[in-house]
């Protein structure tokens, strides 16, 4: 029953995430602490779920060319030492046994859910800085890859929304649909590598990760085919209460 449940949940998410576009870690992990997981495991399982999920958008978004990849290589070279280097120096055995290694994650996924929804009420009035490519914006994009790759570690967040902010706040000349595309072929190698460190705690759970997988992977192609009949302003709206309701409750009350 557990395992129907699971896959349910999954194809609820996954619906979620083909309609509004929104990363599955701002929905999966709260959704998961719902049911009563422990914070790394909901983190962690969730890390390798993303990863999983987003490697067939990536494929297809690079067979449309909608995929800047030294912007890719730039993130990438910031985010992946950025994401071991939290789970060598922060995440270590030592911490995992100490009563704060919950508290942590839990206080990060709640900042990172504020953050987001803050970013999906802002997306229209985000400054654009318009230039081209520099060693200044690619610089920028490093340290910008080194940020996601700590918040995405500690929280499962932030590699979808929040980092396409960021890049089209970056990078203004691309397409709305190469900032996409370029976003989400940065999170798999970013998600998976901070999932393989909790997986190597002992913080990742198979069964529970097979289960998503099943219920959201067609749920996902359901949503993104049917999401244009669907009221896409009040999803959005539903969706931002939900995501800043669930953060101040996990930054500030748990």
């Amino acid at each position: 029953m557990d395992f129907l449940i699971q896959i349910l949940a999954g194809a609820v998410v996954g619906f979620a995430i083909g309609v509004t576009g929104v990363g599955g870690g701002s929905l999966m992990t709260p959704f998961l602490l719902l049911f009563g997981y422990p914070a790394p495991v909901a983190i962690g399982t969730d890390l390798l779920y993303a990863g999983i999920t987003k490697v067939g958008g990536a494929i297809s978004h690079h067979r449309r060319h909608h995929v800047a990849w030294p912007i890719v290589a730039y993130l990438a070279a910031g985010s992946i030492p950025a994401a071991i280097a939290v789970h060598v120096l922060v995440l270590d055995a030592q911490f995992q046994n100490s009563a704060l290694f919950e508290e942590v994650l839990t206080r990060s996924l709640g900042v990172m859910l504020i953050a987001t929804c803050l970013i999906l009420v802002l997306r229209n009035r985000l400054p654009r800085v318009p230039r081209a490519y520099t060693r200044q914006s690619f610089f920028m994009t490093w340290i910008t890859g080194a940020f996601l790759g700590v918040c995405v570690t500690l929280s499962s967040v932030g590699a979808g929304a929040f980092g396409a902010a960021i890049l089209l706040m970056l990078h203004s000349r691309l397409s709305a649909v190469r900032i996409v595309g370029t976003d989400i072929a940065h999170a798999v190698p970013l998600t998976l590598i901070a999932g393989l460190g909790y997986l190597g705690g002992g913080f990742v759970d198979p069964w529970l990760l097979l289960s998503l997988l099943i219920g959201s992977l067609p749920a996902i192609h359901l949503g993104s085919r049917v999401g244009h009949r669907l009221p896409e302003p009040t999803l959005r709206v539903a969706l931002i209460l939900i995501l800043g309701s669930l953060g101040i409750y996990y930054s500030v009350f748990v």
